[in-house]
């Protein structure tokens, strides 16, 4: 059965999930934020584990990186110097 319900965004940017929809929920519960231009979806995680926060620090990461390049703010870099440039990363 899906629910619906109504909350606001506070000036910190925070949000109160109300408690109808808190059921299974309790205080210090790890949730996964997936956001796209018109959707953000709240998704509890039984155990966020290493991998998986690695992935998502991999993800975004990688999104910084294509924005820059879109942006053009990139260089070249030769085989020879490829892994001294990336060791200042």
């Amino acid at each position: 059965m899906v629910s619906l319900n109504i909350t606001r965004i506070s000036s910190k940017g925070q949000i109160v999930i109300p408690s109808n929809m808190r059921e299974n929920l309790k205080e210090g519960d790890e949730l996964l934020i997936i956001k796209d231009e018109n959707r953000i979806i709240l998704k509890k995680v039984d155990k966020v584990t290493e991998d998986l926060k690695e992935d998502l620090e991999f993800a975004k990461r990688t999104e910084q990186a294509m924005k820059r390049i879109e942006a053009g703010e990139f260089f070249s870099v030769d085989s020879e110097n490829l892994e001294e440039e990336m060791m200042k990363w």
